[in-house]
C-alpha cells in the first residue's frame, strides 16, 4: 500500500516528478527555461568580480566553493530579484567564508526547515482529513480544503526572500552520477548539506505547485470513492456469488478478494472470473457508470446489463430506476489520469536538467536510472524460473492458469484459512480502529523489538479509520506523529483492512526511526518510496504470525519465497504499463481521454502478450491497467517491483540476526542516501534481483514432486 504524499516544501517539488523525454520536440520546448530567458546580462560581470573579490578576501581554500555558489546562484536569480547592485551584495552579507558560519547557517536551516515542513504538512493533514477519514459525506468545498496545498508558496517565497538564494551561495548542488560515483566517501554531514541543497533544485512557481495539489486531490477523490457493490453483480445464470453489502474498492479490494477466493472450493472459481470480468470493464472503461460504487442497482459484467436492483442493502441509496442505463463510464479513468499529467508538466520548464516527470521521478526521486530499473523488471518478467512457478501452480490448481491467476496465493502459509475464517479472527481482535493501536506494541515485539522499543515507536502512531483502503502518513517533525490510516467497518476490522494495517505500520516504524532517531533531519526518510514500500513489506509478510497462527518452517519459507517471487513478476508489468503509459502521453500531449483509454488498453495487452501470455496461453488481456496507482499516483508503480526486491534482500539480512526489530531499526536510521549505498550498508549489495531468482530456483527445487 502506498504512503502517502506528503506535499510539503519538498514533496511539493518532488511530487511534480516524472519520467523521461519522448522526443526531440519536447526536449527543445523544455530547452529554455524562464529562469534562462531572463538572466540578467550583468550577471558574467558581476560574478567574475566578485570571485575575485572572495578569494582575496577568505583565500584560495575558498575557490571551489566561491565559484560553485556563484554559479549556482546565478543560474536562478532573475532580473525581478535585483540589479547588479543587489545581487552583489547579496553574495557579500551572505557567503560562509569559515567554518564556523557555515555550521552555524546549516543548523539554523536543518532546524527551521524542520518546523515549517512539519507544521505545513499538519496543516494538509487536517485539510484532509474529512476526505481520507470514514467521517460522513465529502462535500464541495472538503474538496477543495484537500486540494489546497499551503506550503505551495513557500518554494516562492524562498526565492523572494533570497533564503534559497542564501542555500545555493553556500552549499553544493550535485548530479545523480556525483552522488552515485562520490557518495560512499561522503560524510553524513556531507549528505546532509546535499539534501539542503537540493530543495532549491528548482524554482517552480506557487500556481504550479497548487495545480498539482489540485490534481493529485482530485484524483485520490476519484479512486476513493471508486467501489463496486459485489452482491449485485449477476453471473450469465443471474445468480449472485458475493454476500450482501460486499462493497470493495479497486483495485486494492478487486485483487484481495481474487486472492481470497482460492480458499473457496465451491465459488470462488466462478467468483474469481466475474472480478477479472469487472476488471477489464473498468480497464476498458465499458462499465456502466451507473455500477460504480452504486448499491441501488444489479449488473451483470458480462452483458453488461444493469437493471434496478432486486434486493437492498441496508446502506444503500435510492436511486432513479427511470435512469438507469448501460451507459459506460465516460473515459473518466482517463481524463483523471490526462489531469495529472498536464499539471504535472507545468513544472517541466523549471526542470532544465529533469525536463519531464518520468526524468524527475527516476533521476532524481528514485535516484535509479530508468532504464536500469526497467533492465530489472525485464530480468524477472523473463526470467525461465516464471514458466517453472507456473507450472507449480497449474498443478496445484488442478487447471489451466487463468489471467486471474497473476493473483495466485497459494504460496502463502495462510491460504488453508478462507476469507471468512481469518474475517473472523480479525474482527474479534479489531473491533475498532483504538483496539488495532492499543495492540501495535505487542505486534512490534512479535516481530523482535524490545518493549521499550516497541512503545515509544508505538507512541509515535496514531491510528484513524480510512475512507479508502488506507495509507500511512508520516510526520515532518520530530514533535508530531505518524498516522496510520485503515478501513474499518461496522463489524469490525475485516482481513483485508487487516494486511492493509500491517503494511502501512510498516511504513509508521520506518517513518519514525527515520525521523526520530536519525542524526540529520535533513536525510529523513530512506532513499526512495520502493524502500518504504520494501520495509513495510517485510511488516505485511508476518501479518498471519501476528494474528496468532503459526510461524513458517523450512517448507513455508520456501513458500513465501515463491509467494515473494510470483509477485514480483505480476507487479514488474504492471510497473512498465504505467511507465509506458506515462511515455505515451509526454508523446502525445493534446491526447483526448478516449485516446488515452485507448492507448492504455493497447500497453497493457501488448505488455500481457509479451512477458504473460506465453504462461497463461491466453493473449489480449487488460488487466494490468487495473491498478488505481496509475490513475492518482504520478508514476507511482514502479516503486513496488523495486520495493519487492529490496525488502527480499532485506528480510534475508534479517533472517541472519535472528530478529527483525533490531536490524529494521539499524537500516531505518541510515536516511536518505542512494539507494545502492544504503542496501550495500543494510545487505553488503547493491539493490537488483539476483538474490530473490537465486532464492526461487532453491524454493522450486525444494518444491519439486
Amino acid at each position: 500500500m502506498k504512503e502517502r504524499f506528503r506535499l510539503t516544501l519538498l514533496t511539493t517539488i518532488l511530487v511534480c516528478v516524472a519520467v523521461p523525454l519522448c522526443s526531440e520536440e519536447i526536449l527543445m520546448q523544455n530547452a529554455s527555461t524562464p529562469a534562462q530567458a531572463s538572466a540578467p546580462s550583468w550577471m558574467n560581470n558581476s560574478t567574475a568580480k566578485l570571485q575575485h573579490e572572495l578569494m582575496a578576501k577568505y583565500g584560495d581554500q575558498q575557490g571551489v566553493r566561491i565559484e560553485r555558489g556563484l554559479h549556482q546562484v546565478a543560474e536562478f536569480w532573475r532580473t525581478d530579484d535585483g540589479d547588479a547592485s543587489a545581487f552583489e551584495e547579496f553574495v557579500r552579507t551572505n557567503f560562509g567564508g569559515d567554518q564556523t558560519a557555515l555550521d552555524t547557517m546549516f543548523n539554523r536551516f536543518q532546524s527551521l526547515l524542520e518546523q515549517l515542513d512539519g507544521h505545513m504538512h499538519e496543516i494538509n493533514r487536517e485539510f484532509n482529513q474529512q476526505s481520507d477519514l470514514d467521517l460522513g459525506p465529502v462535500l464541495p468545498f472538503d474538496e477543495v480544503f484537500a486540494g489546497y496545498d499551503p506550503s505551495a508558496h513557500v518554494l516562492d517565497d524562498f526565492f523572494n526572500n533570497k533564503l534559497a538564494f542564501t542555500v545555493l551561495l553556500n552549499f553544493p548542488l550535485t548530479t545523480l552520477d556525483e552522488r552515485l560515483n562520490n557518495g560512499p566517501t561522503w560524510s553524513r554531514r556531507q549528505w546532509a548539506e546535499t539534501r539542503l541543497a537540493q530543495r532549491f533544485d528548482k524554482r517552480i512557481p506557487a500556481d504550479v505547485n497548487l495545480a498539482i495539489a489540485q490534481a493529485g486531490a482530485e484524483s485520490g477523490q476519484y479512486i476513493a470513492q471508486y467501489n463496486i457493490w459485489m452482491h449485485h453483480l449477476l453471473d450469465p445464470q443471474g445468480q449472485r456469488l458475493f454476500p450482501p453489502k460486499m462493497r470493495l474498492l479497486s483495485h486494492w479490494n478487486l485483487r484481495d478478494e481474487i486472492k481470497a477466493n482460492y480458499s473457496d472450493a465451491q465459488n470462488g472459481l466462478a467468483k474469481q472470473r466475474m472480478i477479472q470480468q469487472v476488471m477489464e470493464r473498468i480497464v476498458t472503461q465499458t462499465i456502466p457508470q451507473v455500477a460504480v460504487n452504486n448499491p441501488a442497482v444489479d449488473w451483470n459484467p458480462y452483458t453488461n446489463e444493469v437493471k434496478p436492483a432486486a434486493v437492498k442493502d441496508s446502506d444503500g441509496t435510492a436511486s432513479d430506476t427511470h435512469a438507469i442505463t448501460n451507459a459506460p463510464e465516460p473515459d473518466t479513468r482517463y481524463a483523471t489520469l490526462l489531469k495529472t499529467f498536464n499539471a504535472s508538466r507545468k513544472a517541466d520548464p523549471y526542470s532544465p536538467t529533469a525536463p519531464t516527470l518520468i526524468d524527475r521521478r527516476f533521476q532524481e526521486d528514485r535516484e535509479i536510472p530508468e532504464a536500469r530499473v526497467k533492465a530489472m523488471l525485464e530480468q524477472v518478467l523473463s526470467s525461465p524460473l516464471v514458466a517453472q512457478t507456473a507450472k507449480l501452480i497449474q498443478a496445484r490448481l488442478g487447471r489451466p492458469l487463468e489471467p486471474f491467476d497473476v493473483w495466485y496465493n497459494g504460496f502463502r502459509p495462510g491460504s488453508n484459512y478462507t476469507e471468512a475464517q481469518l474475517d473472523e479472527m480479525v474482527a474479534k481482535k479489531y473491533p475498532t480502529a483504538e483496539a488495532y493501536q492499543k495492540d501495535i506494541p505487542n505486534l512490534l515485539m512479535k516481530l523482535g523489538f524490545a518493549p521499550d522499543r516497541a512503545q515509544y515507536v508505538a507512541s509515535n502512531i496514531i491510528v484513524d479509520p480510512a475512507r479508502g483502503s488506507g495509507h500511512a502518513m508520516g510526520s515532518s517533525m520530530r514533535a508530531e506523529k505518524a498516522h496510520l490510516r485503515t478501513r474499518v467497518e461496522k463489524t469490525g476490522m475485516n482481513y483485508k483492512g487487516y494486511n492493509i494495517a500491517i503494511n502501512e505500520m510498516g511504513h509508521n516504524v520506518e517513518q519514525t526511526f527515520s525521523l526520530n532517531d536519525i542524526d540529520y533531519t535533513l536525510l529523513q526518510g530512506v532513499p526512495n518510496t520502493a524502500f518504504t514500500e520494501a520495509l513495510a513489506f517485510v511488516f505485511q509478510g508476518h501479518d498471519l504470525e501476528l494474528l496468532g497462527l503459526p510461524a513458517p518452517d523450512a517448507k513455508s519459507q520456501a513458500e513465501k519465497t515463491l509467494n515473494d517471487f510470483w509477485g514480483a513478476y505480476e507487479i514488474a508489468g504492471v510497473a512498465l504499463v504505467d511507465m509506458s503509459a506515462w511515455h505515451w502521453m509526454y508523446g502525445h500531449p493534446q491526447a483526448t481521454p478516449k485516446q488515452l483509454n485507448q492507448a492504455t488498453v493497447q500497453i497493457s495487452k501488448d505488455i500481457w502478450n509479451r512477458y504473460y501470455a506465453p504462461v497463461f496461453h491466453t493473449n489480449d488481456v487488460a488487466v494490468l491497467g487495473i491498478y488505481s496507482h496509475m490513475i492518482d499516483s504520478f508514476l507511482y508503480l514502479p516503486d513496488y517491483p523495486i520495493g519487492h526486491m529490496i525488502a527480499f534482500q532485506i528480510e534475508e539480512q534479517m533472517k541472519k540476526t535472528g530478529s527483525i526489530g533490531p536490524e529494521f531499526e539499524r537500516m531505518a536510521k541510515m536516511g536518505r542516501i542512494t539507494p545502492d549505498l544504503w542496501m550495500e550498508r543494510a545487505t553488503g549489495r547493491p539493490v537488483g534481483p539476483e538474490a530473490l531468482l537465486e532464492a526461487t530456483k532453491q524454493a522450486l527445487a525444494a518444491s519439486a514432486p
